[in-house]
Parts: C-alpha cells; structure tokens; sequence
C-alpha cells in the first residue's frame, strides 16, 4: 500500500508497558528497496515516537521505541529474515516490561515460533506505545516517507493485555502450516485496542474489537483476495537479472513496467505447478516495442542472470510466449504461425492446463487459433507444451512496456475488473470467464486438484 496510510489519534493514554500487536504481512516490491514500517507512533518531529518495521539492508525485524525523544533503543530480531515474497507472515509483538526475566519482556513470534532478540527493554520501561499521540499503519509517522508496500491484514492491537501467537493463530490439523484463527476467543482489548479486519470495502478502517478505535485512511487501501488463507501468486521480484534489473514493479507485485532503453525485462510468478489447470491474466497498459506474454519452467536458468532475456528466446528450458507484433507463438528461439496481433489496452488470457500439456492464449475473451482450454487431451487449438515440468506464469517486454497483470484480485493496477466473469470455484476475480476446470494460482487452487 504504497502512499497509503491509517492513523487515528490516542485521546486517552493506555499501558505503555503492556500490550501485544499481531498481524499477517506480505512484502511486496518497494518492501525489499527501503525501510518497511509497519506500525509507528510519534508526537511530533524530533520528540517521542517509535516504529515496527523491517529494515532495508539486512530485512531484520525491529521493535524500536524512543518514547522520551532522546534516544532510540532497537531489539532486533536476529533468528530470521523477513524476504519472502511468496508467502504471508503472522507476526506477533507480545510487550510486558513488568516482567522480572529480561527475554520475557518482549517476545516476537514469527508463524507461531517465539524468535530471538539481541536485547531486551530495561524493566518497567515506559515504550511510549499507546500513549495520547497519532498511532499509524502503513507508514513511518514522524516524516513523510518510508511508506510500506505490501498487503496487511488481520490487524490485532491490545492495550494493557500481553498475548501468545498462538491465542491469534494455530498450525493447520492436516498440513501443519501456520493459519490464522477464523475467530480469535478470549481477547481483551482495552482502551486503546482494536482489531482491522478490511472486510467493509467502504470503510476500511473500521475496528472489529468493540472498541470503536476507526482508523482513518489516506490515500487509496484497495480491498485484496490475496490472504493468509488463500495465497495467490504475484510477480516476483527476486526473478530480476542480477547485474541490471530491466524492469521494475509496484501494485503488490502486479505492474510490471520494462527499462526505457533497448532491452528486454522479464518477471515470473511467485508461485508454479506442476499438475493442474490454471488461468490468468494481463491488460497491456503500455506498449513499447514488444509484449510476450506465457508460461515458463520456474528452473529456468536466466533467472537473475547478467543478461536481458524474454520468455521463448532458449530452447535450452521450456518457455512459451504470445507475440503482440505478429500474433505468432515463440518458443525454442523460434516463431510459428498462432493467433492476432494485440496492443494497448488488450487483455490477454492465458490457460495452462498442465494435467494435459495443453496451453491457450485468449485477446479481450477469444480464445486465439479457436482454442478450447475445456477439450482436455484433446486439445482443440491448443500449444502442445513439454510434460513433467513446473510452470509458472511469466510476462515480457520490451522499452518501456507495462503490464497490469490480473492472478485472481480482480483488478488491473488499482482498477477493479469492469465486469467480472464466471470465476473459479476456488476464488478469484477475473474480467472474463475462468474457463471451467480451472483456477488461479492460488494455494486453495492448488490443493484442488
């Protein structure tokens, strides 16, 4: 949610020793490139304030209070990073600085696993949390800056009552993955506590505790699907090339906008199968000289190579790309004879049935060389891609060309779908009909099949 941001002012001052914050997170593009503040609080410019936030170079969790606007005092997390772009976290910050034992005066949970610290708060150390300034979201709130690009949910905020991550969250009877608990029993939230749920699209900061704490929201806070229980896949900005990055990102991963020079840029999904059927897509905002749209094998070895690169330029790996200049396939460092040409402000479909070998491209719901992703094995129109293979999506262009991609949120950049489609039984939104079969790529489209 870069530059955009929630605050609400703290009339009435809480316990400043004792509180727990929990939320589920998922880092985005300009989370990795600076300072990811999560949560802060100020007073004003150079008087008290603290932050919860990821920092830049080492992407180190920190808890940072200065609640005399003195001194900073800094407890990092030192047992993990935070850099995954693929998946959600559910962190924990559980303060009490009563307590006699040092490591129990702050704990961090990270997916329910208690981390560990390079130090701890002096006891009863006043942290300056819930004291009678503007508390924020999203953003470092002594300047205006640091704004925090990701997604952020299931927001948990206690005011004198110190919680485990487990009272937030539990680990899944069937997988033993880490989830959100639908509904959270036995939380007392006091004073200055509240819960944001997100789910009033009208009123985002709306606090679900009973409290009454609303939070106010600057700028545009756009309503996702993409959630802890159902994770869907995104652009990955760790598929740069290493040497020169051709492209960059922004939307939670999903505007992808090539270098202005003579070079190609391409990113893949966060996300690859390799059985099942799956479905996306992408409106070309922009087009600079070429758009390659497809599928590739995620083990492709141009990843984060010194090199420009676009899907179907080698045959040394299985790539498959849909040509806006000819409307030909290219693959295997080759073109044949496929569909239309398309340009700015078409949107292109693409179906990849792995269960079949089977991959179809449709432009603005036409399925390209009469294709008919629903034929199964018989593949009517269909590119005949290499079996045994774990597929992801991939997008490419060339000079400053801009793709809105679309896995299943419902929107173009920050544009909703002019008129959703039939979508898929295991959740996502698309501008035309998810062909029947299929799903995003998703987590509970995954485990469908």
């Amino acid at each position: 949610m870069a530059s955009t941001y929630i605050t609400r002012t703290v009339s009435s001052a809480g316990n400043q020793k004792t509180w727990t914050f929990s939320f589920w997170f998922k880092r985005t593009s300009n989370v990795i490139n600076g300072d990811a503040y999560i949560f802060s609080y100020a007073q004003g410019s150079g008087q008290a304030r603290g932050a919860i936030d990821i920092d830049a170079t080492n992407q180190n969790f920190l808890v940072q209070f200065n609640p005399t606007g003195s001194a900073w005092t800094t407890h990092t997390v030192t047992s993990r990073k935070i850099r995954d772009v693929s998946a959600w976290y559910h962190i924990v910050v559980k303060c009490d600085t009563t307590q006699a034992t040092d490591s129990n005066r702050l704990k961090v949970y990270i997916n329910g696993e208690n981390q560990t610290l390079d130090s701890y708060p002096a006891q009863n150390f006043d942290t300056g949390f819930n004291a009678s300034y503007q508390h924020t979201l999203g953003r470092y709130e002594d300047a205006d800056s640091s704004y925090l690009d990701g997604l952020l949910t299931h927001i948990h905020w206690t005011d004198g009552y110190a919680y485990d991550a487990s009272d937030f969250g539990e680990s899944d009877s069937t997988s033993g993955i880490w989830k959100p608990k639908a509904s959270p029993t036995g939380i007392t939230y006091g004073t200055n506590g509240f819960f944001l749920k997100f789910e009033n699209s009208g009123a985002m900061g709306t606090d679900s505790s009973g409290e009454s704490n609303n939070f106010t929201v600057s700028g545009t806070l756009t309503q996702n699907v993409d959630t802890p229980s159902n994770n869907f896949a995104t652009l990955n900005p760790l598929t740069f090339q290493f040497a020169s990055q051709f492209a960059s990102i922004a939307n939670g991963n999903t505007t992808l906008t090539t270098d202005s020079g003579s070079d190609w840029g391409t990113l893949l999904s966060t996300i690859g199968a390799s059985s099942g059927k799956y479905y996306c897509e992408a409106k070309l905002q922009a087009l600079g000289s070429y758009a390659r749209p497809g599928i590739c094998d995620m083990s492709v070895d141009q990843q984060n190579s010194s090199t420009q690169w676009y899907l179907g330029e080698t045959s040394s790996s299985a790539q498959y790309s849909y040509n806006s200049a000819t409307g030909n396939l290219y693959t295997n460092a080759g073109d044949s004879s496929y569909g239309d040409s398309f340009t700015t402000g078409d949107i292109i479909g693409i179906a990849m049935d792995l269960d079949n070998s089977k991959l179809y491209f449709s432009k603005n719901g036409t399925w390209q060389n009469s294709g008919v992703p629903t034929s199964g094995s018989t593949g009517t129109g269909a590119v005949s891609i290499t079996a045994d293979k774990t597929y992801g999506f991939g997008f490419s262009g060339y000079a400053s060309t801009v793709w809105y991609v679309n896995f299943g949120s419902g929107y173009f950049s920050t544009s909703i779908v002019a008129s959703a489609g039939t979508a898929p039984s295991e959740g996502g939104i698309f501008e035309y009909d998810c062909p029947t079969g299929y799903q995003a790529l998703c987590t509970k489209g995954i485990n469908s099949f």
